[in-house]
């Protein structure tokens, strides 16, 4: 396990009431998706962002960072970096509701890319359910032994725009269905022309979910 650390948003109010962590893409950083937190910050007075900078630096990219190192969507190597990742993740997730002293069920994981492998990852084998997760153009490795790995059931947002030649849109409708085949399920919303980005739409949308996850609407 590599200890992480990144940028975080204080909230407005001064008293963090709920958290969300932030796990970014391949290549990219913490301070990239704490521009997205900035984005919504004004809305969530009581939230608290954390976005850390994955465990390891890309070759040839400065101050860009990596959950694992990936060359091809390859699921074996993707489940097998996840699953090599999860330790780091899951200490960082710890140590922020420690840090800012929120319930463990009050918290939103949301991930972009590689980030959203390991925020799904993470937040399916926690001791309590997330208030929610947010996926952005991402995967879900290894969906074939979720249902046996999994420990909770938060509820999950997918957003994936059809024109992503990075990660395909098949890779979030796949993991819906791998979501499903494992006893749970997720909301998922295709984002027409956008390529490996987050679109005006899917910001909003992104902002309603957490507003609904943090309400407890979403709950069954």
């Amino acid at each position: 396990m590599i200890l992480i650390d990144g940028p975080r948003i204080a909230p407005k109010s001064g008293q963090a009431k709920k958290l969300v962590i932030l796990f970014h893409g391949y290549g990219s950083n913490g301070a990239d998706l704490a521009g997205l937190a900035q984005h919504w910050a004004p809305h969530f007075p009581d939230v608290a962002w954390a976005s850390p900078d994955a465990p390891e630096p890309v070759p040839g990219a400065p101050g860009g960072y990596q959950w694992f190192p990936i060359s091809r969507l390859d699921p074996a190597l993707m489940e097998q970096g996840v699953r090599s990742a999860h330790a780091t993740a899951e200490q960082f997730v710890r140590s922020e509701l420690n840090r800012w002293e929120v319930a463990p069920e009050n918290l939103v994981l949301i991930g972009f890319s590689q980030g959203t492998m390991m925020a799904l990852h993470t937040a399916l084998r926690r001791e309590i359910a997330p208030a929610g997760v947010i996926g952005y153009s991402g995967a879900l490795p290894g969906p074939e032994r979720l249902k046996s790995e999994l420990t909770v059931k938060p509820p999950i947002m997918l957003i994936h725009g059809d024109s992503d030649d990075v990660l395909p849109v098949g890779m979030t409708l796949m993991a819906a269905q791998g979501l499903a085949e494992a006893g749970h399920g997720a909301q998922f919303h295709i984002s027409r022309g956008i390529p490996h980005s987050i679109g005006p739409d899917g910001l909003e949308l992104g902002r309603h979910f957490m507003e609904a996850a943090f309400s407890g609407r979403l709950r069954g």
